[in-house]
């Protein structure tokens, strides 16, 4: 929950309240911040801000303004989006809906001014000058290489799935009314500037989104205005809104956004089902019938007992257990996430180098992106037997970047495959577990040292990770 002042209030600048598409590419240039590991990156988003002060202080509590009078700072922020990129891709074709909203803030309420279909530039741009409407950007890392590469990291640095929006505001204008998110919040100011009003939730880590009505928020607890370079944090459920100062001629800014339903209730939600699976195997306790009739009484108050004590003997054999079946939420995250940023004219990857052989060393390519699970035979949905499934997200299919946070009925139909539908990578024995394991744990590793029964499994199981390009040699 946000909070007043704290040991960084002077950096925050915190204050009362005063009386298949088309793609735009940044250059390949030199960045100002750190893209040598997620780390990094991180740490040079949030600078002068230490990491370990940011997650200590302000993570999920209080919001963080970091003011920045940088000019290479502000540049470098301008070449993510700006205005003027609109009239390109919009030549390539957006969809009104899919790709841009267009909507006002009238009397506390968010008008959508949207028209249907294709995105006409002119249309677009008469409808900011004349109607002072903001313009909201879907996702702009499907055509930005630099957010590609700044999100790819984020994904990797968090472990969620982070998207954006870029919000484009007219001088004297506002876009949207009151609200808070379900989402963790970084804004960076690109162009123009940005006058925000932040407000104590009223529903502290919020799990959705909600407009809130004025006379419900009371004053702000953070009042400021962003200019270019500067960077914004605010913890989900924090109520907001901005507006674009009159005498600015707009306002450009990109909202990266995190940590949607990825909360501890929200694993558990996830987790338990294949605890209570797997332990119902084993103990004849969770076998036994229930009462008859329990489902068809109101008060269960008998019934509470006996289940309260087959929890506490999940959370004892929880304590015990090595690894967790495979999760929904796991799986989401490696199949839908960003594909590694592989640097400019770079639309593919493949296989390079020399077949790995028995004398040949390998390592692991992108570390970040490669997951190992253990999870029921999908072949049959009976079996006992746990198979290793090596998880890769997008090492050979970069275009998914193109449908990245997008939420496309393809992906809702294949959600419905059931247990048909397989996550994407590879699938081996329980045997080639602790070979896997040699492989993500070191720096390189010989193939003949590979702890698996043969040569002949070692050298497949090199193959098979080579061809994924998940190894080099």
């Amino acid at each position: 929950m946000p909070k007043k002042g704290g040991k960084h209030a002077e950096v925050g600048r915190e204050m009362p309240m005063q009386p298949k598409r088309a793609k735009v590419e940044a250059a390949c240039s030199p960045s100002i911040l750190d893209f040598k590991s997620p780390d990094s990156l991180f740490a040079s988003l949030i600078s002068p801000i230490k990491p370990e002060v940011f997650f200590r202080e302000h993570w999920e509590e209080k919001p963080l303004l970091v003011p920045r009078n940088d000019p290479q700072l502000a540049a470098y922020y301008q070449s993510l989006f700006q205005l003027s990129d609109l009239k390109e891709l919009c030549s390539q074709g957006l969809y009104y809906g899919r790709d841009v909203n267009i909507c006002r803030c009238v009397n506390g309420k968010k008008k959508v001014l949207n028209k249907e279909g294709k995105v006409n530039y002119m249309q677009l741009k008469k409808d900011f000058d004349q109607k002072k409407a903001t313009i909201q950007f879907h996702q702009p890392q499907r055509f930005k290489e630099e957010l590609w590469k700044i999100q790819e990291k984020l994904e990797c640095y968090f472990g969620s799935l982070v998207g954006s929006n870029v919000y484009i505001t007219p001088q004297g204008s506002q876009g949207l009314p009151p609200h808070y998110d379900d989402v963790e919040v970084f804004i960076l100011q690109l162009e123009g500037e940005k006058h925000w009003r932040l407000y104590e939730p009223t529903v502290p880590l919020a799990r959705e989104y909600s407009v809130e009505a004025e006379d419900r928020i009371g004053s702000p607890t953070h009042e400021f205005v962003l200019k270019p370079g500067d960077f914004l944090y605010f913890p989900r459920g924090t109520i907001h809104q901005a507006d674009t100062p009159p005498g600015i001629s707009h306002s450009t800014h990109v909202t990266i956004s995190t940590y949607q339903n990825n909360s501890w209730g929200d694993f558990l939600l996830d987790a338990i089902p294949g605890l209570v699976f797997s332990t119902a195997k084993e103990d004849v306790a969770l076998r036994t019938s229930i009462p008859r009739r329990l489902l068809m009484q109101v008060d269960m108050a008998d019934s509470t007992k006996k289940l309260s004590s087959m929890l506490r003997m999940l959370a004892d054999r929880l304590e015990t257990t090595r690894e967790l079946r495979s999760s929904d939420m796991k799986k989401d995250f490696i199949m839908n996430r960003l594909p590694p940023y592989l640097g400019c004219d770079s639309d593919s990857l493949t296989p390079g180098g020399k077949l790995p052989k028995l004398d040949s060393k390998i390592r692991l390519q992108f570390r970040d992106h490669a997951i190992i699970t253990v999870e029921p035979d999908q072949e049959n949905s009976v079996s006992t037997t746990p198979v290793p499934h090596v998880c890769a997200s997008g090492y050979v299919d970069v275009a998914r970047r193109e449908t990245h946070m997008m939420g496309t009925e393809e992906d809702d139909t294949a959600s419905e495959e059931g247990a048909s539908q397989q996550t994407h990578g590879l699938r081996f024995p329980l045997a080639y577990l602790d070979a896997l394991k040699q492989i993500w744990s070191g720096s390189t590793v010989c193939v003949k040292e590979l702890k698996l029964a043969s040569d002949e499994e070692k050298e497949n199981l090199a193959l098979s990770l080579w061809t994924e390009c998940l190894i080099e040699v």
